[in-house]
């Protein structure tokens, strides 16, 4: 049995992993890479012959994950892709999203190869999509070689992690893992039993949390924040993912206002794509995924200026209110960084809010790099940006401390453990610690491109 990255780089972006067992082929996950344009940001799909792959698994929509699926099943027009429900109808309205953007990318930018694929695209390798529930065994090949197992990884609505039983031997990948309960999400429920291979993300691998770190405080640092600027007749902009951030942040807005912390009549914005986001968020309440507040839904239960056909133009700016915009990297032509860059940043009444991670090289982290009154780029197309407003970050991720992930690996306590989804010195701080603290698994940063025995 082989494994493979069919990463273009060692590093967090278009993730995708090859599990060959010599009588069926599994790839894991099929992302796009968020900072390279065209081909580049595909995998090496090139390292698959045609027709040679039995199924996809997809753990979750994020478009690191999923991004590239329409290209891998055109190319691999037999294989059947495997998701949880909740994360199927994410990815669906993701990859259609993503149609758009690179169709606007072929006009500005001149990227000749954009789109990757058509909404046409999207809909005819639907009919390969295959969903499955947690904790339901199946098999990934027609032959039954490979029996798998979804568990909930705790990152975002539909997001798993995947045991595969094959020749003897067990295999665990993580997809992307939160073992915390966050605001509306419950944190991973993954077995605690011994592999023989763990391919397991590592993306925090390179952050220590504060040791006086807990949930409670951070939300209660959050929201003073937040009252601070309401009251002074500022507004907080909130860059988040349209999918899982701004599910998460909503949630924690409604508790607030719920028990007066913020003002209950404080307008609260959101844009298109994050509303078609909760709309899929709301389908699956009341039982259909665990999650804190079973009965809440968003969008029936708050009051919120949510973007649809019904509201024309631009989102407008007014004192005193909330806005939670995608992208949370305020990557160019997104809701957030328009929306920055229209006369919000430069009003020391305001406040700029981060809750997540953001790219240094992003619009969002050079903001968060400087400092008040430095100008910013928030597009090289145009003039810099005084940031005059404050500016805080939050920690609020949706990925597993490095600390639980050690933890975890500890329990399963795998023969060969296999370090993805982080940069080199994510991955370099667990190779240290699995060194001396679990001398007996191989330990590897698998280079892409390169097959590595499992058994």
């Amino acid at each position: 049995m082989v494994f493979r990255s069919l990463c273009r780089h060692a590093e967090i972006g278009a993730n995708s992993y090859l599990l060959d067992t010599g009588n069926a082929r599994i790839v894991l996950d099929a992302g796009l890479h968020p900072k390279h344009d065209g081909l580049e940001g595909l995998p090496r799909y090139d390292l698959l012959e045609e027709g040679s792959v039995d199924s996809i698994v997809v753990t979750h929509a994020h478009l690191d994950h999923t991004g590239s699926l329409p290209v891998l099943l055109n190319q691999q027009p037999q294989a059947k892709a495997f998701f949880s429900p909740a994360a199927a109808e994410l990815a669906t309205a993701m990859l259609h999203n993503s149609v758009n953007v690179m169709q606007s990318k072929r006009v500005e930018l001149g990227i000749t190869e954009y789109p990757l694929f058509t909404h046409r695209d999207i809909d005819e390798v639907e009919r390969h999509f295959e969903t499955r529930g947690m904790e339901r065994p199946f098999d990934l090949d027609p032959e039954g070689h490979v029996r798998a197992t979804f568990h909930d990884a705790g990152h975002v609505l539909g997001s798993t992690g995947i045991t595969m039983q094959c020749n003897g031997h067990r295999v665990m990948y993580t997809g992307d893992v939160n073992f915390e309960d966050s605001t509306l999400i419950k944190g991973a429920v993954f077995p605690e039993d011994h592999v023989d291979a763990l391919i397991i993300e590592t993306t925090r691998g390179d952050s220590q949390r504060r040791p006086d770190y807990t949930r409670q405080n951070e939300e209660q640092r959050f929201v003073e924040a937040m009252a601070r600027t309401l009251e002074r007749r500022g507004s907080v902009l909130i860059p988040v993912f349209a999918m899982g951030k701004t599910q998460e942040v909503l949630t924690m807005l409604h508790r607030f206002k719920k028990r007066g912390l913020i003002p209950r009549k404080t307008p609260i914005y959101i844009g298109g794509l994050s509303t078609k986001m909760t709309v899929i968020y709301d389908k699956f309440a009341k039982g259909r995924t665990r999650r804190s507040d079973d009965s809440f839904h968003i969008l029936e239960d708050m009051d919120l200026e949510a973007g649809t056909k019904k509201r024309k133009g631009p989102i407008p700016l007014q004192q005193g209110a909330i806005y939670c915009l995608s992208s949370g990297m305020m990557s160019e032509n997104t809701v957030s960084n328009s929306f920055a860059q229209a006369g919000f940043l430069e009003n020391p009444k305001n406040a700029i809010h981060f809750v997540g991670y953001a790219d240094p090289a992003s619009p969002a982290g050079h903001i968060r790099l400087g400092q008040t009154g430095d100008k910013v780029v928030l597009d090289p197309k145009r003039l810099p940006v005084a940031r005059n407003c404050e500016m805080e970050i939050f920690d609020f991720s949706g990925h597993a401390t490095r600390e639980s992930l050690l933890e975890y690996i500890l329990k399963v306590k795998p023969t060969k453990a296999f370090l993805v989804h982080g940069d080199p010195r994510a991955s370099a701080w667990f190779v240290a610690q699995l060194k001396e603290k679990l001398p007996g698994t191989e330990t590897i940063v698998p280079e892409p491109g390169r097959d590595y025995v499992i058994g």
